[in-house]
């Protein structure tokens, strides 16, 4: 296995037939595994027969393909994970700025150590656990140990002099010009993958440009700060540990600096599930435990009194469902560029229209609630 070391830097090189190996699904016929360790005194060569290997696909997720590399049997303490990026996906997804924050998350105690990168993918450390269950969103001591775990990770502070500016807009701007890029403004968007729907006018460039310029005026206007957040916390990228009774998030492809509400809402609309099913949204009720449980977390992890009144849970809340706007239109729109560029067996038009459908249901509603 690839040893830890302080100067550890790795490139791995991966060939089959002195090809360098693109598709994992022929991951069984490798021949030849280069690693290249400079570890600042010297580079080791190391040359193994795959039989020695045994791989297990974890998920295949609606981007990439997670892959556990064994030596030997299929235990944990020998395991490295193998992620393979998806089709084109370096066109959206900053690949330098998320080697950035898995390095943060790990120096904090808050995700797995990166062993290397390579041309199309990232080998990091094994999380010990099983990825979550949908059905396992609701209950109490699951989504009390996620709201405090998140609220430890908004807590970590920027290096000295760096900039925590937001992600959510510039993100959002680039998915736009990229949706213009890729089709004709003046029509509806049409994928060129086959999809059981079709997308609809509120699907425009006009109409998305227009909804993110009224989204952006209104939100700005909301005092939620800008912390350290991972965007994405979907039941996939969250790894359940029962036997130790702690969660720990995975995937930091979207992790950045954004709004402490964007993260909340955006993991509140993930209830929802990837078949975008809003009667598993969750309750006010469990919303504002949810809130109290993170609040506290998060006013202990920046060293401040745990108390937490109502009246703070209830201008989080507020705060929250205003930004889940954002992340409907944010994910949305990521699905739109999906349908034309991604290669995986997956209804991202009808994902879209489900995303932007619910954004347009409970905009005026969200819009009208008052900040205590």
């Amino acid at each position: 296995m690839l040893k830890k070391n302080k100067s550890f830097y790795c490139h791995i090189y991966i060939y089959m037939h002195t090809h360098t190996v693109q598709c994992v699904t022929r991951i069984h016929q490798w021949r030849l595994i280069d690693f290249c360790v400079d570890v600042g005194i010297f580079v080791c060569f190391l040359i193994v027969s795959y039989c020695f290997f045994l791989f297990q696909t974890f998920t295949e997720g609606l981007t990439n393909q997670l892959i556990g590399c064994y030596l030997g049997s299929l235990q944990e303490p020998g395991c490295v994970l193998v992620r393979i990026y998806g089709r084109r996906t370096e066109l959206y997804v900053n690949r330098v700025r998320e080697v950035e924050m898995f390095q943060v998350f790990h120096s904090h105690g808050c995700g797995p150590e990166i062993y290397c990168t390579f041309q199309n993918g990232i080998c990091y450390e094994f999380v010990g656990g099983a990825v979550l269950d949908d059905e396992l969103l609701p209950q109490p001591s699951i989504y009390r140990l996620i709201a405090a775990e998140m609220g430890r990770i908004h807590a970590i502070q920027p290096k000295c002099g760096v900039s925590a500016e937001p992600l959510l807009w510039t993100k959002m701007s680039q998915f736009l010009t990229m949706v213009k890029s890729s089709t004709n403004s003046n029509t509806m968007l049409q994928s060129p993958t086959k999809s059981s729907v079709a997308m609809p006018e509120v699907a425009s460039f006009e109409t998305l440009s227009a909804e993110i310029g009224s989204l952006k005026r209104h939100l700005l206007q909301i005092d939620s700060p800008v912390v350290l957040c991972h965007n994405d916390l979907l039941t996939k990228n969250i790894i359940y540990n029962q036997k130790e009774g702690r969660v720990k998030f995975i995937d930091y492809e979207y992790a950045d600096y954004n709004y402490q509400a964007f993260d909340i809402g955006n993991h509140f609309n993930e209830f929802a599930g990837v078949n975008v099913n809003y009667s598993f949204y969750p309750s006010p009720e469990l919303q504002r435990d949810w809130l109290k449980v993170y609040l506290q977390s998060y006013k202990e992890s920046t060293g401040r009194e745990a108390t937490v009144t109502e009246a703070e849970v209830t201008q989080l809340y507020i705060q929250v469902c205003k930004f889940s706007l954002a992340s409907n239109l944010f994910w949305g729109l990521w699905a739109i560029l999906q349908s034309h560029y991604s290669s995986i067996d997956f209804d991202f038009q009808r994902y879209a229209l489900a995303r932007l459908s619910y954004y347009f249901e409970k905009k005026e509603e969200y819009f009208g609630l008052t900040m205590i």
